[in-house]
């Protein structure tokens, strides 16, 4: 768990979260159960109870596929500490990976995330090729 109690009380902030990584599992119009089951272990990370995990998925997809931009996803993302957001970066490139191929949707989506995150280049090529590696 590395949020502290008043961010995890905060659901909309963890909805928000929720809605980016749906929004990486499905660019590539392929929502598996392997993402959904990382989504869920994230949120278990984040530090969101079993008994709410399933609530929060289900409040996500609806902010995820009313919004048309991931602006609204990101806004509070890039104020948490770097080690924060790099656990959210890696949980992004984990979804991407887990069908063990990022398609031009997905590069694009993840390059968008480090200029609004605030990620440098080298870091987001570290993680990449971390959970890149990982996945094989």
């Amino acid at each position: 768990m590395f949020f502290k109690k008043e961010e995890i009380k905060n659901n909309n902030f963890i909805t928000k979260i929720c809605a980016l990584l749906i929004h990486a599992a499905k660019i590539d119009e392929n929502y598996t159960n392997k993402e959904e089951e990382i989504i869920k272990k994230t949120l278990t990370e984040l530090g969101v109870e079993n008994e709410n995990i399933s609530k929060t998925i289900e409040e996500a997809k609806i902010i995820e596929e009313s919004s048309n931009q991931i602006l609204d996803f990101t806004r509070e993302v890039k104020n948490l500490p770097e080690q924060d957001k790099i656990k959210i970066i890696e949980a992004l490139w984990s979804i991407i990976y887990s069908n063990e191929d990022a398609d031009i949707y997905e590069t694009n989506l993840m390059r968008r995330l480090a200029g609004l995150l605030y990620i440098d280049n080298k870091t987001m090529g570290d993680i990449k090729e971390k959970i890149k590696k990982n996945s094989e």
